[in-house]
């Protein structure tokens, strides 16, 4: 039926690989996907190294067909937002110790006994004398060494939904979901006009990993995948607040960093955001708690401007109240200056306090805000669902190269099957 196809991709004959050809296949492609010698090195006082996966230069080529096309608008590639989705996929083997880790792999003898990192949190745990745990601890699982637990709790749903009970005894217990495998690190790119999306780079990690460094690693190689990519902003939930991660987008991507807020315990007493000098939404606050207003952003120094306005002697009441400050402000230097806009402030990587955690080059809420963010958010959703139709939430294969190869395959196919839908369709 698919003679020409096959043909294509150098099947002659009806002679095809055999099951454990196509293991091998997997295992070398993703093996040798790693390329350690040219590895990306993130920070300055800590230095985390994350190897350039190979197989991305497959993701490019078939980003490049769209491109070439003509199927992604001008648009979409000059003002690109780029946005990172990392996805869960359960392991092949099945979950035998919440608590593994390395370990456990390690080779157990009555000399060296095997440290039981279950037993370390008040867990039973295995004690490892027993034949079978002599070469790994029976409960680890020696076809997915590098898969490791985790418990996802995320949800979309707003706080201020009017959905959510005012009592907390309530309020329903958020429902989590326990994940034994790898997570998959996607770059998206949105196309608003033509209404897809397609995969610029791809990562691949066990599960407990932290998302950022993948990610900020894969933001330094746009450049060299794509030249005339032009990124404009780079957006992202609240596990991309980090300041490795705002720190890459703002000084190696120049763009605007439309990030989701990452909480902070210090963000729940107001009286602190007067300290400070900012809210628990990054918004600056003049010294009397009244909050500035937003007056754009200087693309060219990377800054934005706020400024005061005098809402003070408008009648406007303070964000933040204080008992050591008199309202309304008589004793501000502001009102007796001749700018008609009082207080101006710009802010560029940080605030004035040194922090980085809640800037950010569009005002949180917002309708520009509101249209970068949930954009390119929503396009990954269309990734997720390819692979959860083509049943790869689980993985089919055991070991992380095996599916590093399967996953970064899958991508190219997203990509290429969105370049068949799009001419049919046209």
């Amino acid at each position: 039926r698919y003679a020409d196809l096959a043909e294509c991709f150098g099947f002659q004959d009806g002679v095809y690989p055999s099951e454990g050809g196509l293991r091998y296949f997997l295992t070398t492609l993703g093996q040798n996907s790693p390329d350690h010698k040219r590895a990306i090195v993130l920070g300055e006082e800590k230095k985390i190294t994350i190897a350039r996966q190979q197989l991305n230069q497959l993701i490019a080529q078939s980003v490049h067909l769209l491109r070439d096309a003509g199927i992604i608008s001008p648009e979409a590639w000059d003002i690109a937002v780029p946005c990172p989705d990392g996805m869960l996929h359960e392991a092949a083997s099945r979950l035998g110790c919440a608590h593994v880790k390395d370990s456990c792999y390690e080779m157990a003898t009555a000399d060296q006994p095997r440290p039981c990192p279950a037993q370390a949190k008040g867990r039973q745990g295995c004690a490892c004398d027993t034949v079978t745990c002599v070469p790994t601890c029976r409960f680890a699982t020696p076809r997915d060494t590098e898969a490791r637990f985790v418990y996802y709790k995320g949800h979309n749903q707003p706080d201020n939904s009017p959905n959510k009970a005012t009592q907390p005894a309530k309020q329903r217990q958020a429902k989590g979901r326990a994940v034994y495998g790898y997570r998959s690190l996607p770059l998206l790119l949105a196309d608003p006009q033509r209404r897809f999306s397609v995969i610029l780079a791809d990562d691949f990690q066990p599960a407990n990993q932290p998302e950022p460094p993948p990610v900020a690693a894969l933001l330094k190689q746009l450049a060299e995948l794509y030249p005339t990519l032009k990124v404009d902003a780079v957006a992202g939930d609240a596990a991309f607040g980090t300041d490795l991660f705002l720190s890459i987008v703002y000084h190696d991507l120049h763009a605007r960093r439309v990030v989701d807020l990452r909480g902070h315990e210090t963000d729940k007493d107001p009286h602190n955001w007067l300290l400070r000098g900012y809210d628990n939404k990054g918004r600056p606050l003049c010294p009397f708690g009244y909050r500035l207003t937003a007056n754009g952003h200087d693309a060219k120094r990377q800054r934005h401007k706020y400024f005061c306005n005098r809402v003070c002697a408008r009648g406007a009441q303070p964000l933040v109240e204080s008992q050591m400050v008199p309202q309304p402000p008589g004793d501000c230097p502001q009102l007796s200056t001749d700018s008609s806009r009082g207080l101006i402030l710009n802010v560029g990587e940080r605030f004035a306090d040194g922090s980085m955690r809640l800037v950010r080059d569009v005002p949180v809420g917002s309708p520009k805000w509101k249209d970068l963010y949930h954009r390119p958010r929503n396009a990954s959703e269309g990734r997720n669902a390819a692979l959860e139709k083509w049943r790869l939430k689980r993985l089919p294969v055991y070991g992380q190269s095996r599916g590093r190869a399967t996953i970064m395959l899958a991508d190219v196919w997203v990509n290429l099957s969105t370049l068949a839908r799009i001419v049919r369709e046209l």
